[in-house]
């Protein structure tokens, strides 16, 4: 650059001292000396002012491809994204799926064991009662002389029919208790399932926005070296 500084001095001088023509604001210079001097000025010119004005010449096909890079980049981002949402929705739907299955099979086992705890009640209740009947019968056969024993006989039997009673009762709030248990475990499931969805997609916003982050501080980045590179060569006819 001193090189260029010095010539471009030489040719001031040459054009101050050069002589005038007549009736005309022109001079006559020494055309073999000028040339060399901006021969010097052209060899002396650093080659990175050349390859400033190779990327100002191909500066919209650099914009145009970090511009593609950076729509590639952001399709990308979405794609990837809307696959994680639609993995984490679907994980989701087979967890609650399953949770329904578990709490509608711990629900139909409850009410199932209820059932047979109510029958067998039932069928106990039938047998006593059954024979009790009988043995009612047995003793008005026996005659009146043993009526009142067997009529004592027979409410003793009673209230012990009545114990039985309360044991059906207590199978049916064993019954109730058990579908209680499995609805408030379908509902703890069902909270668990929201939190991990809610989970994913908060991964899924921060891996968005440090995408964003990222294509944004490459857009500026591209921007920078244009604006350095767009200071003006030197003008040869000035």
């Amino acid at each position: 650059m001193y090189r260029v500084f010095e010539a471009l001095d030489e040719l001031v001088t040459i054009v101050e001292e050069a002589r005038g023509v007549p009736m005309t604001s022109g001079c006559v210079v020494p055309r073999g000396d000028v040339l060399e001097l901006l021969d010097d000025v052209r060899d002396a010119i650093p080659a990175e002012l050349d390859d400033a004005q190779d990327v100002l010449d191909h500066r919209d096909e650099v914009v145009g491809k970090a511009k593609h890079e950076a729509e590639s980049g952001v399709s990308k981002a979405r794609a990837d994204a809307d696959r994680m949402l639609a993995e984490a929705q679907a994980e989701a739907e087979a967890m609650l799926s399953d949770a329904r299955a578990r709490a509608e099979r711990m629900i139909a086992e409850a009410e199932d064991q209820a059932e047979r705890t109510v029958a067998a009640g039932r069928q106990e209740y039938d047998d006593l009662v059954g024979r009790s009947h009988a043995e009612a019968e047995r003793m008005i056969q026996a005659g009146r002389a043993n009526y009142e024993r067997a009529t004592e006989d027979g409410r003793a039997e009673q209230a012990r029919l009545v114990d039985e009673q309360e044991v059906v009762r207590a199978a049916h709030a064993e019954a109730a208790r058990l579908l209680d248990t499995a609805q408030n475990e379908s509902i703890r499931l069902r909270s668990e399932c929201d939190a991990y969805v809610d989970g994913k997609l908060a991964d899924f916003e921060d891996l968005l926005a440090h995408t964003l982050r990222s294509v944004g501080k490459g857009r500026s980045h591209l921007r920078g070296p244009a604006v350095a590179g767009a200071a003006a060569p030197f003008d040869y006819g000035s």
